[in-house]
């Protein structure tokens, strides 16, 4: 075991690399997990739509007119240039609710109840409660428009609920990350106990900080990208099991966040086996004589 040892900077580091990268995966996992949670909140409100209700008395080109209007306002969204601007005439809706309810209001009242309207898709900036309550109020002062509404409970939980989720997520990677720190210090410090004799006898002989320490480091460094390398490929792995086992999952997905977020984890892989031997030599470097036996 001495003479596997005896070069500074050689150490066993698979326990090391094996607990380095569980940690970074469960980060990766988790950061996965946030962007595909936030891309289903985003796919879930661009189709919430805003209902605006018009006045019965409007003619074909007064309705044409209100139209041109809402298309003018900045938080309408376009597709391809195209204001996503759809109506629906009050026939198609008594009719869609005589299939659903197999109730004719018309035979009762004597008149189609309902009224003609517009269906709005907002742009994802305007979907905070706030903007969402500044854009009905904005409609309902066009001329000829009776009401705006829209899923307000609906949209509250949507926007409450994703919240609370990355909160949940930024906690769960903060105390990855405390426990990554004092994990591989704990590992490190181990490892560099089978080289504490050569590390002192270099102290002895007027070797410098820098020169005993570049060796570890440059481990640190290895054993970091390593370990970010094999989390990343994990990740990838289980994406792709996921895409291919739930359906419409990989709607969900955005390729190029991922890959970043797969850049992230081997940076952060690489900056923690730096940091965590860096602590752990500087600690072993002012150890007492005595405590070093």
């Amino acid at each position: 075991m001495q003479k596997k040892n005896r070069k500074l900077g050689t150490y066993p580091s698979l326990l090391i690399v094996i607990s380095l990268t569980s940690a970074l995966f469960l980060i990766a996992f988790s950061g996965w997990i946030a962007l595909t949670s936030k891309q289903l909140v985003l796919h879930v409100k661009q189709n919430i739509e805003v209902q605006v209700y018009l006045d019965k008395s409007l003619t074909a080109i007064q309705r044409d007119s209100v139209r041109n209007l809402i298309s003018q306002k900045n938080y309408i969204a376009y597709s391809e240039n195209v204001p996503q601007i759809k109506f629906i005439s009050k026939e198609s809706t008594a009719e869609r609710v005589l299939r659903e309810t197999n109730e004719d209001f018309r035979s009762i009242l004597g008149e189609n109840p309902y009224r003609d309207a517009f269906s709005l898709r907002i742009k994802d900036d305007y979907f905070s409660e706030n903007q969402l309550s500044k854009i009905k109020t904005d409609l309902e002062q066009l001329t000829g428009v009776f009401e705006a509404d829209y899923a307000k409970d609906f949209v509250e939980s949507i926007n409450k609920n994703a919240n609370k989720a990355y909160l949940i997520i930024a906690s769960i990677v903060v105390l990855l990350l405390i426990a990554i720190a004092l994990l591989i210090n704990n590992t490190i410090r181990l490892a560099l106990y089978s080289q504490r004799f050569i590390i002192r006898s270099m102290q002895l002989v007027g070797a410098t900080d820098w020169f005993i320490q570049k060796p570890f480091l440059g481990r640190g460094v290895l054993q970091g990208l390593l370990a970010g390398v094999i989390a990343s490929i994990l990740l990838l792995g289980i994406q792709q099991i996921a895409i291919r086992e739930i359906e419409d999952l990989a709607v969900l997905q955005d390729f190029q966040k991922l890959a970043f977020l797969c850049i992230f984890v081997i940076f952060l892989g690489i900056l923690i086996g730096i940091l965590s031997t860096y602590q752990s030599m500087y600690r072993y470097l002012r150890t007492d004589l005595e405590e070093l036996y």
